[in-house]
């Protein structure tokens, strides 16, 4: 073999270790191994430059490719899982009234009734949980509901001053 051979055949040799079946620290290793040999002398302006354009050249196609990968990963898995429909009240929009769930506290107005809705929430920092409640008046027509019955309301358009919510079901009976 002469030295011709020998010098076509040492860059075929450096190209293995970074086949698809090495690991990253092979192909890590191999790397520094290349960049030791080339440290013969200071190398120039042009030289670096060109090499920090093909480093950041291969990075920027490496990060294609992942995204590419991810992308694909996240279609599939979107096509696999199926459509989850909501079980809480749908917040408020156009067309899509408040809907809330809550105790019957006074009926003594005509065609009215008000109702207390708890609120337990934990607070954003401290964790802890917060109890409130709001008072609600309910238009009931049919003057369906009586203290102390679990009702569903509905938000609506004002009937008085104070009356913005409509009862939609007595959800239970006081016993």
């Amino acid at each position: 073999m002469t030295s011709t051979e020998a010098a076509a055949e040492a860059p075929a040799s450096e190209e293995k270790p970074s086949a698809p079946t090495a690991t990253r620290r092979e192909r890590n290793a191999a790397a520094r191994a290349a960049k030791a040999k080339k440290a013969d002398g200071p190398r120039t302006l042009e030289e670096r430059l060109a090499e920090r354009q093909a480093h950041k050249e291969r990075n920027a196609a490496q990060r294609r490719r992942y995204r590419a990968k991810q992308k694909v990963k996240r279609a599939e898995a979107r096509a696999a899982a199926p459509a989850v429909e909501e079980q809480h009240a749908p917040e408020h929009g156009p067309g899509r009234p408040k809907v809330r769930q809550g105790i019957v506290v006074s009926d003594k107005p005509d065609k009215t009734v008000v109702v207390r809705v708890d609120i337990a929430r934990r607070h954003r920092r401290y964790h802890k949980i917060l109890r409130s409640s709001i008072t609600l008046h309910v238009h009931d027509e049919s003057n369906n509901a009586h203290e102390g019955d679990t009702v569903r309301v509905q938000e609506c358009r004002p009937m008085s001053r104070t009356k913005r919510w409509r009862l939609i079901e007595v959800l239970e009976r006081a016993k």
